[in-house]
C-alpha cells in the first residue's frame, strides 16, 4: 500500500514537473512572438519608425443611411473620440447618401474644420448642446406635425434639455421649450405648463439633475408620455446625475420613461417618436381638442388657500 501511495506522488510530482516546463515553453514563446510583432508594428516597409499599431485595412465607419426609414429615427454621429477626418468623412457620406449629416458632441474648433471642409453644406449649429446640423441646399426640411414640450428643472440643465431638440427638430417635430421651473420654486411651472398642454403637447421631455424630481411631478400632471432626463449637475455624491437618475427610476408616476444620464439624444428621439404617430393619427382622424378647463393642471380652484 506503501508503495503504491509513493508511486503515485512520484507520478504526480513528475506530471506537475511537465506542466511547469511547457507552461514556460509556451510563454517564451509567446514573448519571442510578441517581439517580432512589436518589430513589425514599429517599423514600416522602409524600417522607419511609425510610433506604434496601425488601424487595419478596411472601412473604420459603416454608416447607418437607411435607419430613418427603417425606424423614423436618423443616424447621429457622435464625435467624441472620433477624429476630425473621420467626422468630416462620415458627415460627407451622408451629405451624399441622404443629403443631411447630424454630429453631436463636437467642439466648436471642430465644427470650423467640418465646415470649411464641406462648404456645399448648409450649417445649423446648436451651440449649447454642442450639436451641428448639416444639409445640402435642396434638402426638404419636413414638419411631421408632432409636438414636443421640453422641460428643464434648471438654467444649468438647458444644454442637456437643447441635445433634445436637436434631435427632436431633426425628426420634424415642433418643439416648445420651458426652462428653470424646478421644485425649488415649484410654483414657476404650473401657468406654462398650462399653456404647453393646451397646444396640444404630444409628449414631453423633462431634463433635471441635483435631486430629479422634476421629471415625476410632471408625469403625474399631464395626459402625455413623459420622458426623463437626468442631467449631470449637481453637488457632492450623487452630483453627477447619479441621484436624479435613480429618482426617476423610482418614480412612482405611471407612463414616464428615463433614458440615461445626459442622453438628450435618445431622449429626444423617444419624444419624437412618439410625437410623430400621434400626429400620424391626428391628421388620419381629425379630432376636436378637448376643453382647455379639463386640460388644467396645478392647484384646483377650490383647492387655493384664499389670501
Amino acid at each position: 500500500m506503501l508503495e503504491r501511495a509513493l508511486a503515485f506522488s512520484t507520478a504526480c510530482m513528475v506530471y506537475s514537473d511537465m506542466k511547469v516546463n511547457m507552461h514556460r515553453k509556451s510563454r517564451a514563446v509567446r514573448i519571442h512572438e510578441g517581439d517580432n510583432m512589436a518589430h513589425s508594428i514599429n517599423h514600416d516597409h522602409n524600417g522607419n519608425s511609425n510610433g506604434g499599431r496601425n488601424l487595419p485595412e478596411g472601412p473604420q465607419a459603416r454608416p447607418d443611411f437607411g435607419r430613418e426609414t427603417r425606424r423614423g429615427i436618423p443616424e447621429v454621429i457622435y464625435a467624441p473620440s472620433k477624429t476630425t477626418p473621420q467626422i468630416i468623412a462620415v458627415a460627407r457620406q451622408f451629405l451624399a447618401s441622404t443629403g443631411r449629416a447630424l454630429i453631436s458632441r463636437v467642439e466648436p474648433v471642430v465644427v470650423d474644420e467640418v465646415l470649411h471642409a464641406l462648404p456645399e453644406a448648409v450649417a445649423l449649429r446648436y451651440p449649447l448642446a454642442r450639436a451641428l446640423r448639416l444639409t445640402l441646399p435642396d434638402f426638404p426640411l419636413r414638419s411631421t406635425g408632432g409636438q414636443v414640450g421640453i422641460i428643464t428643472a434648471g438654467t444649468s440643465d438647458i444644454p442637456t434639455a437643447d441635445e433634445a431638440r436637436f434631435m427632436a427638430e431633426a425628426m420634424g417635430c415642433r418643439v416648445t421649450c420651458i426652462f428653470d421651473v424646478g421644485v425649488a420654486g415649484v410654483h414657476r411651472l404650473f401657468e406654462p405648463l398650462n399653456a404647453l398642454i393646451a397646444q396640444p403637447v404630444d409628449a414631453v421631455v423633462v431634463a433635471a439633475g441635483m435631486d430629479g424630481a422634476l421629471p415625476s411631478l410632471v408625469a403625474g400632471l399631464v395626459p402625455v408620455p413623459v420622458v426623463g432626463l437626468p442631467t449631470p449637475v449637481g453637488y457632492g455624491m450623487g452630483g453627477g446625475g447619479e441621484a436624479a437618475l435613480l429618482a426617476m427610476l423610482q418614480s412612482c408616476a405611471p407612463g414616464m420613461a428615463t433614458v440615461n444620464i445626459g442622453n438628450g439624444i435618445g431622449a429626444g428621439a423617444f419624444a419624437a417618436l412618439i410625437a410623430n404617430r400621434v400626429a400620424e393619427a391626428r391628421m388620419a382622424t381629425p379630432q376636436p381638442s378637448a376643453p382647455l378647463g379639463q386640460q388644467h393642471v396645478g392647484v384646483a380652484p377650490d383647492e387655493q388657500t384664499p389670501n
